[in-house]
């Protein structure tokens, strides 16, 4: 059974939610436009000449009440339809006017307040205040005034005809279920109420339209806003993504070919063939960097390129599966490197690739770095697989190095800050910086796998080998 209390306050929260708009207070409705205003002016004008031809036609069958003048129902006609000529654009005044001349009106020429055109009129001036009135609390009130002063007037009808003869007509004998003094009142209350009701219905209806449609436009625009910055981000991530991708691989190769060219240097004049081995590897290190290079830049063609795209297909990117081919190249480039694997939970198959990507640039730009920024003769990566309690598995590689730092071979920094912009990509953890020990480098990071992402790699990358 429910609350009786609860049941008589909902009323009234309701009625005073639908009469104030508590649910856009401080939306107003934009003022007409041009156009609109426009056929405001011709629709009064057509209103007008229909009326005034409906009344030439109605005289022309009844006659004219001796009681008005010739012009009187013409002139009541006009001036009631009149303000509706601006009904949008001030749609309180409109309604105040319009009350007015109602009220007056009906007095002066009652034959003319009998009329279609003058109830259409006043229904006009009704609806267009609901529905245009940007100050909602002040159209309420204005409301009700209104409705106040029409039901005195009709109180005041009612008690000033003598006897009601001229509504309830005495001499015929009613013959109805109620007295015609109780059918009278109820009969024009329920004309009435339609009438007024139906007007505030309307209008209502139309301001909540206009509201919808105002919230409509602002989501479409805020969409569209968010999208041009999801657009943008998307753009910015990828260019930081193909900057990080671009420095390691430049980064490596460089580097390699830095050494190369100075070993080649070195031993010259005296042994021309490893001078001539050296160059071959600076050869094969910088076709790799351009294959690579286009590999990768081949992300940024534009859309009207697309057959040229796709006519060559891009490279897979590496993984951890080609860590034994760059072991290889530094080892050709005089730095001893070796690798450890450790599979302790799981199979280094079931890396996803984004995961196998970010550890193999991490130990492609610590094997740079230890070639081109210091004194390491040596060098070991150590990959490893595990898992802790609860959680998900993780796979991390560690590069250590037996180097110090090299003076007057600074890099920019862009390297170190590309692993920790992968590390946090992944969610994972790194540790960056000089050994405990005093000597060397060391670089770890460690990567989370999540159950669904450790599906097993493409066949075409092979196993990971020393």
């Amino acid at each position: 059974m429910a609350d009786p209390t609860t049941t008589r306050v909902k009323l009234p929260e309701r009625l005073n939610a639908w009469l104030n708009d508590v649910d856009e207070p401080l939306w107003e409705r934009p003022s007409p436009t041009p156009r609109q205003m426009r056929h405001d002016v011709y629709g009064a004008l057509t209103l007008m000449v229909v009326a005034l031809v409906t009344l030439v036609m109605s005289r022309s069958v009844q006659g004219m009440p001796d009681a008005e003048g010739p012009w009187d129902a013409y002139g009541a006609l006009c001036l009631m339809i009149a303000p509706l000529a601006v009904r949008r654009r001030f749609p309180l005044t409109v309604l105040v006017v319009s009350s007015g001349l109602f009220l007056s009106l009906s007095y002066a020429a009652p034959s003319a307040a009998y009329e279609i055109a003058f109830q259409i009129a006043y229904f006009a001036a009704l609806y267009a205040a609901v529905a245009w009135a940007r100050n909602r609390r002040a159209l309420w009130i204005a409301m009700g005034l209104v409705i106040l002063t029409m039901t005195l007037w009709l109180v005041i009808t009612f008690t000033l005809v003598s006897g009601y003869g001229a509504t309830i007509r005495p001499e015929v004998d009613p013959d109805g279920l109620v007295s015609p003094l109780v059918a009278a009142v109820v009969y024009t209350s329920l004309i009435n109420f339609a009438y007024f009701g139906g007007a505030i219905a309307a209008g209502r209806a139309s301001w909540r339209s206009a509201l919808q449609r105002a919230r409509l436009s602002q989501q479409a625009e805020r969409i569209r806003a968010q999208g041009d910055e999801l657009a943008r981000r998307a753009v910015v991530d990828e260019r930081l993504r193909i900057a990080r991708e671009l420095h390691d691989v430049v980064a490596h190769h460089v580097s390699v070919i830095g050494v190369q060219a100075g070993a080649a240097r070195t031993v010259l004049t005296r042994d021309p063939e490893a001078a001539s081995e050296a160059l071959r590897n600076i050869e094969g290190s910088s076709r790799q960097a351009v294959s690579d290079m286009r590999s990768l830049l081949g992300v940024l063609r534009t859309e009207t390129d697309t057959e040229r795209a796709s006519g060559r297909s891009r490279a897979p990117e590496p993984g951890l599966a080609e860590l034994g081919d760059l072991i290889a190249v530094h080892r050709d480039s005089g730095l001893e490197v070796d690798l450890t694997v450790v599979e302790d939970a799981g199979s280094l198959a079931t890396v996803p690739s984004p995961v196998a990507l970010s550890l193999f640039r991490t130990v492609q730009e610590s094997l740079a770095n230890a070639a081109r920024h210091s004194t390491a003769a040596r060098a070991r990566v150590t990959v490893r697989t595990g898992a802790p309690e609860t959680g998900p598995r993780w796979v991390e590689v560690e590069v250590v190095d037996d180097g110090q730092p090299r003076a007057g071979s600074a890099g920019s920094g862009y390297g170190l800050r590309g692993i920790r912009e992968r590390v946090l990509l992944h969610r994972g953890e790194a540790e960056v910086g000089p050994r405990r020990t005093g000597a060397g480098w060391r670089v770890r990071v460690r990567l989370p796998l999540s159950p669904i992402d450790a599906a097993p790699l493409d066949s075409t990358q092979g196993s990971l080998s020393s």
